[in-house]
């Protein structure tokens, strides 16, 4: 045999036995946590330390093997296996024995009638959903999806999650029952996060859309505009909802129609302020960008065609300017959905609410209760936003 088939053999057997790093650093975590971690927290009430419990002490022995035959194949799908969708199918299947063996852990351990346990989701729990998560994620990475693809997938998957908790897979949880007994307060904080994330965006847009324009019309007004949008961005939420409250609750006492109309030094007035406020850089900056990026050429031609300055802005600058000026929304929305959290804290409400009420009490799963929603709202919009930009730029391209 050759040298240079030696080295061919050499290659290849490299090829086959190479293991993937980000694999291997999913595996080694998720096997530190199932080894040294609780898979779950059996506590007597809900403010109480708990009872730690492995996954072999919570499921009886075949749903424990089956468990780890499913957790085993994904650890060797992510170390050896190279195809993208054998990946995915076993980080869902994964996450779903996973998810499964904790709801058989809540139902195994409350006792019958019981409205008082807490079954809590252990370290090992929260480790293995994050590993298998950035598995899944990874694995659609290389799958490389369309934008429709994976909008149509974010749906799939909040459906079957909303299908589980509707049917009450899940109800033994330590969050589920914290849930239940909030349900209907969830539903009005939930409300009302929206209302501040959105309605802080909009008024943004409406003010930040024209002053981009203005700043792109009139290059000596940017620097000003731009510097002093950045300084109000530097100032911590916290800082910026107290400065608020003073000038607010002023107002609100010398004209009492702002203080019928909700304008106050506390409460959802001040929350919506500030987060206009931090909303106005990424939209005037990002609508700046866009229309530079608009090339001179096409905006001669709509001239050329006869159409007014009004007409060119609207029908050919803005239109091509707006994935670059959705990547600034996207980054409000996200922004603002994450910071409405803070909100709760000056009476604003929002699902920041139970977060801070959770940690008030040291009751760890009424801060999930909070907590998860809004990691799952700022995702989707996230993954939302970005199809919708890159399905504008194939039009345009």
């Amino acid at each position: 045999m050759s040298g240079a088939q030696l080295r061919a053999v050499r290659v290849s057997g490299a090829s086959l036995t190479r293991v993937d790093p980000l694999g291997a650093v999913l595996v080694a975590a998720g096997a530190a946590a199932l080894l040294f971690l609780p898979f779950v927290v059996f506590k007597s009430n809900r403010i109480v330390p708990g009872d730690p419990r492995s996954l072999i002490q919570v499921l009886p022995a075949w749903g424990a093997f089956g468990c780890a035959a499913l957790l085993a194949m994904s650890a060797l799908a992510a170390l050896w296996v190279t195809d993208a969708r054998v990946r995915l199918m076993l980080a869902l299947a994964g996450i779903a024995a996973v998810a499964l063996a904790a709801a058989a852990a809540g139902d195994a351990l409350t006792p019958p009638g019981d409205r008082i346990v807490r079954i809590a989701p252990g370290g090992a729990f929260w480790v293995l959903m994050v590993c298998l998560g950035l598995f899944a994620t990874d694995a659609t990475t290389r799958l490389k999806p369309g934008p429709a693809v994976r909008v149509l997938f974010l749906a799939a998957s909040l459906a079957l999650a909303g299908v589980a908790l509707a049917h009450g897979t899940f109800d033994h949880l330590s969050v589920m029952r914290e849930y239940a007994v909030n349900a209907e307060r969830f539903a009005r904080e939930a409300r009302q996060h929206l209302k501040l994330a959105f309605g802080s965006l909009a008024a943004a847009a409406l003010i930040g859309l024209p002053l981009g324009v203005l700043c792109h019309r009139a290059p000596r007004l940017r620097p000003a505009v731009l510097t002093t949008l950045n300084v109000i961005q530097t100032i911590p939420a916290i800082a910026l909802f107290g400065i608020l409250m003073a000038p607010l609750g002023a107002l609100a006492a010398a004209v009492p129609l702002a203080d019928r109309l909700g304008i106050r030094g506390i409460g959802a007035a001040p929350a919506v302020v500030a987060l206009f406020l931090y909303s106005l850089l990424p939209i005037v900056a990002n609508t700046v960008a866009g229309l530079k990026r608009v090339s001179r050429a096409a905006v001669e031609a709509a001239h050329g065609m006869g159409m007014t300055s009004w007409q060119v802005l609207t029908k050919v600058e803005l239109v091509l300017a707006l994935p670059v000026i959705l990547t600034g929304v996207r980054v409000v929305l996200v922004q603002n959905i994450g910071m409405v959290t803070v909100a709760a804290l000056i009476g604003g409400g929002g699902l920041g609410a139970f977060v801070f009420q959770g940690i008030g009490q040291t009751a760890i799963d009424l801060v999930l209760l909070g907590a998860i929603p809004i990691v799952t709202l700022a995702f989707s919009a996230a993954l939302t936003l970005d199809a919708l930009v890159e399905v504008l730029d194939r039009v345009k391209a």
